[in-house]
């Protein structure tokens, strides 16, 4: 900063210097660090590090209209998709199994068949919701419930999310089809940017509509199916999507257990997922709340200061980005602190810059 407080320009060539636009205004004192612009990191493939450097031009925009087009064509299950429910089925039937072998140690209502028995009891389990018509009653199948207990919720939750994830994918790539099919193309980048502001949106949405269908279908099943009053069925269902699992209704015949096996599992994590991107959409609008907050705030010498990380009394324009970001929680100093260190690691002949030969050097001693 000035030594009589006045305040200095922020971007370089503002005062006349004659130096590019990307470069501080004089060069710092050696052992300082000049701050330079890049529009991204470059990537290790060198066709894409070409693309970077030699981007194609309007009109067209090659590249947004290619993520776009990827976005729309997204809805095929993942590697890790795929694995988590192969997990999920190696439990279920694993947990099946061992509790049809061991039923004869449990106690409570039977449904007249074994094995539906054994699975409903198995997803009553890994959900948690714990009904109580049907319970261990040895000392061996109590610690086998324990560990299925707690094995249960992770990979229920963990495959159960990856499958809301895959919906949400689907849901996202078919609103988009159908609002912005007229003017597909046209702006790609300004659709891509208005999609992923709403993101957390087309979430909610899809687990509501979800959260919707599992409460209907599960009150149609124990009205119709098990015989309950419609108030009883609505009141069973909600103790059992929130896991109260009271006991005093649950489902007794042999069909109704065969489809709590699929319903329980399903509208549990519906109801944990609903919940959880409505936190999510208060924690970004209060994001996006401070990012406004931020960058409309009028800059002081305070700040000037602040910002300067070289100790050159001049504030650069990317010492004014990273000052930007860390005040909305992007970057901390710490984080800045190990990048300058590889900086410094890198920076073979310590000008303050970084070239080919630097990077040449780096390597052949490391």
């Amino acid at each position: 900063m000035a030594a009589d407080g006045a305040q200095q320009p922020l971007l370089p060539g503002g005062g006349g210097g004659g130096e590019p636009a990307d470069a501080i205004r004089r060069k710092p004192p050696d052992g300082v660090k000049r701050f330079r612009r890049c529009r991204t990191a470059p990537s290790s493939d060198p066709a894409a590090a070409s693309e970077e450097l030699h981007p194609p031009t309007p009109p067209g925009n090659a590249s947004q209209t290619a993520s776009l087009k990827k976005v729309l064509e997204s809805g095929r299950p993942s590697p890790s998709f795929r694995l988590v429910g192969l997990l999920l089925l190696a439990y279920v039937v694993a947990g099946t199994t061992v509790f049809y072998l061991f039923m004869d140690h449990m106690s409570g209502h039977r449904s007249g068949s074994r094995v539906i028995d054994a699975l409903y009891f198995c997803v009553v389990t890994m959900t948690t919701v714990g009904y109580g018509d049907l319970v261990p009653s040895s000392d061996t199948s109590k610690l086998l419930a324990s560990a299925f207990a707690f094995g249960g919720v992770a990979v229920v939750g963990t495959s159960l999310s990856k499958s809301a994830d895959y919906l949400v994918e689907k849901q996202e790539s078919l609103v988009f089809r159908a609002v912005h099919a007229a003017n597909f193309g046209k702006h790609p980048a300004r659709e891509l940017r208005a999609m992923e502001m709403n993101r957390t949106w087309y979430k909610l949405y899809a687990a509501g509509a979800l959260l919707a269908a599992s409460v209907a279908s599960g009150t149609v099943v124990l009205w119709k199916g098990e015989g309950m009053r419609p108030v009883d069925a609505l009141y069973c269902v909600c103790a059992t999507v929130t896991t109260l699992g009271y006991g005093d209704r649950s489902f007794m015949s042999s069909a109704g257990r065969a489809f709590a096996a699929v319903w329980v599992t399903v509208s549990t994590v519906v109801v944990a997922l609903f919940f959880l991107y409505v936190a999510e959409l208060y924690a970004e609008r209060r994001q996006r709340a401070l990012a406004r907050w931020v960058l409309t705030r009028r800059t002081t010498n305070t700040d000037l200061e602040a910002a300067d990380l070289d100790g050159d009394r001049r504030v650069g324009a990317a010492e004014f980005v990273l000052y930007k970001l860390k005040e909305l929680g992007k970057i901390s100093q710490e984080e800045i602190a190990e990048f300058m260190e590889e900086f410094d690691e890198l920076d073979a002949d310590h000008n303050g810059t970084l070239s080919p030969s630097d990077l040449a050097v780096a390597q052949a001693t490391a």
